[in-house]
């Protein structure tokens, strides 16, 4: 481009009107936000039940591994990995397991990325995971990954089983993303997952179907 044309063009940028970025609009306020914790787990059991998904409540650790128990006898569960976040290490799952005949194990456990890869797609039948949050509003789990929080455990078993503080329920995204993004000076994850339900694709002639690529059963226990 020769310069004169090069300038003529950059002139007409300049004495372009220029354009007011128009004011954000005020957003009404979601109506979670002035729900009580009651209603914050009913509205989240409302959301992912309507995603397919399964909520129970347990009052306290003996009740969650009932709950697991109970889980592990209706699915026929032999193999799980877990997670070894805060809340999953403090359930003791291994010891669980040992009493109900399932073998637990962890991605630790594995001496390569390889092996544990073609554990947790083809020997595992259940991901049991925490979660760092329960969004009320869509009925949606949200998961900092990393060290103690593997990505596949709760993506590749067909079966994603998630044990959840009842603290942990917060009424929208904004809420849950706020403490990762926000001004607190905290290192966002590498990785953040949103589950609700289910996987779902429509690759296929665009129609929806749930459970091909992931998961095809989401059971979340909120404890407290």
């Amino acid at each position: 481009m020769k310069e004169s044309a090069r300038e003529e063009i950059l002139a007409r940028l300049r004495q372009a009107p220029k354009m007011e970025i128009p004011a954000r609009p005020v957003m009404p306020t979601p109506r979670e936000v002035l729900l009580d914790r009651d209603g914050l787990t009913a509205r989240f059991t409302e959301e992912l039940t309507r995603e397919s998904g399964v909520v129970y409540r347990a009052a306290d650790r003996e009740e969650i591994l009932d709950y697991l128990t109970e889980i592990a006898r209706a699915e026929s569960l032999t193999r799980i990995m877990m997670s070894t976040d805060d809340m999953i290490r403090s359930l003791d799952l291994p010891a669980w397991g040992e009493r109900q005949g399932v073998s637990v194990s962890t991605a630790a456990d594995y001496p390569d990325r390889e092996s544990y890869t073609r554990a947790v797609f083809d020997e595992t039948d259940a991901g049991v995971t925490g979660a760092d949050f329960a969004v009320a509003e869509t009925g949606t789990l949200v998961i900092a990954h990393g060290g103690n929080q593997p990505r596949l455990v709760s993506l590749a078993p067909v079966l994603h089983v998630a044990v959840v503080g009842i603290d942990r329920l917060v009424p929208t995204y904004e809420d849950a993303l706020s403490v990762f993004y926000g001004d607190a000076g905290l290192i966002p994850p590498a990785h953040l997952t949103l589950v609700t339900g289910p996987s779902m694709t429509a690759d296929i002639r665009a129609t929806a179907f749930k459970g091909m690529h992931g998961p095809r059963r989401v059971i979340v226990i909120l404890a407290g």
